[in-house]
């Protein structure tokens, strides 16, 4: 029987690497609702070609367009959060969780709580609701398989192996596009120079995130979710060629590695598949032509984006949620030309230190102080300004 599946985010990065995978096996998948933020025309012309039942475009003002696009197919098109909640929440057996940002929370939650398979690509989910998210999953039943790279390499690392048998868990990070530029030339860099990813093809704002280094500090605070061990017990390591996509050490002293080409199509081939394997088109290693593997600890003066990562996990409560918002905020103002890239770490510090709420009982609660950081990191950017 063909897979049932829903793609939320279906127009990003991470769908259209799904959308590659499905296409190249219709006889295993069969799409039953896609989702988009605002492409109405990229949306209809994917639900036309997987035959989806439902497509849903989060922006309601052009629920008119998108209905325009599907005129004669057998697809209803639907429009906003709840539309959205719906697609997360209905017939699919594993959703994939794409939607970039606090809007795929309540979706993500939505297709949790209804006990389905979440491939979840969507970190930001776990870094702000990470104890709720996992909480729903184990009451409900609901199964959760990460599709970021470094989690989804942990996950193949752990196969086999019992949790207590895990002594650390290594993150690596490639360094991003300055990783041996000086303080000053970061400090200065262009939103071109920051989106300018040597090994990986990302959105503008993860590629920000890498960058700065804060992609990693997220993913640390994913990790501990995921998969339950503490801080200490999380290491990061940057590895500027991005084939060994992370590292277990066991015990014993042990260390396995998941390696691979830069190529988003194999964890999500994994979590599609899983617990089996598919074929992918990625491009096979050649360890000989790489002909080496280069590894050296994270400079935390030059990249405080993952300190600051750190101590929010730390510090647990609401902190991962203030650093998610604030970091948010802060690179989608220097990607707008209004602040200078040296600026982000700082408005997501100065959030830190001062925002001070009680920890999250509920999507509602994690959202309240998702708009309340906001609402102040512009206003710390506005007196700056001023």
């Amino acid at each position: 029987m063909k897979r049932k599946l829903a793609i939320l985010g279906a127009t990003g990065s991470i769908g259209k690497s799904t959308l590659d995978l499905i296409e190249r096996n219709p006889d295993r998948f069969e799409v039953t609702a896609v989702t988009a933020a605002t492409n109405v025309e990229a949306l209809a012309q994917i639900a036309r070609r997987t035959g989806a039942g439902l497509a849903v475009i989060a922006d309601e003002a052009r629920l008119p367009e998108l209905r325009g696009h599907l005129a004669g197919t057998d697809c209803r098109a639907a429009a906003g959060e709840e539309a959205l909640v719906e697609a997360a929440a209905g017939e699919a057996e594993l959703v994939i969780a794409a939607i970039v940002g606090c809007a795929g929370l309540r979706p993500t939650m939505a297709a949790v709580e209804a006990g389905r398979t979440v491939a979840l690509a969507n970190k930001e989910a776990l870094v702000t609701a990470g104890a709720l998210m996992t909480d729903a999953a184990a009451r409900n039943g609901a199964t959760l398989l990460p599709v970021d790279s470094e989690h989804n390499a942990i996950f193949q690392c752990l196969a086999g192996n019992r949790r207590e048998q895990v002594s650390r868990i290594i993150l690596t990070a490639s360094g991003g596009p300055f990783r041996t530029a000086s303080a000053e030339t970061i400090g200065a860099a262009t939103p071109a120079q920051a989106v300018a990813h040597p090994n990986w093809s990302m959105g503008a704002k993860i590629s920000v995130d890498s960058a700065t280094l804060m992609n990693k500090g997220l993913e640390l605070i994913e990790a501990h979710y995921l998969f339950g061990l503490p801080s200490n017990r999380l290491d990061v390591v940057i590895h500027p060629q991005s084939v060994i996509h992370s590292m277990v050490e066991f015990v014993d002293g042990s260390v396995l590695a998941q390696l691979g080409s830069p190529d988003m199509r194999i964890p999500i081939a994994y979590a599609l598949a899983w617990p089996e394997r598919m074929e992918t088109p990625a491009q096979r290693l050649d360890l000989a032509s790489i002909g080496r593997l280069d590894f050296e600890a994270p400079d935390l003066e030059r990249f405080p984006s993952l300190r600051l990562a750190r101590d929010a996990l730390e510090a647990r409560g609401a902190a991962p949620v203030v650093l998610n918002a604030a970091n948010e905020v802060a690179v989608a103002s220097f990607l707008a030309g209004s602040i200078r890239f040296g600026d982000i770490a700082r408005l997501v510090e100065d959030a830190l230190g001062e925002m001070a709420f009680s920890p999250p009982q509920s999507v509602g609660d994690v959202l309240e102080v998702d708009r309340r950081t906001r609402d102040r990191v512009r206003g710390l950017m506005k007196a700056s300004c001023s």
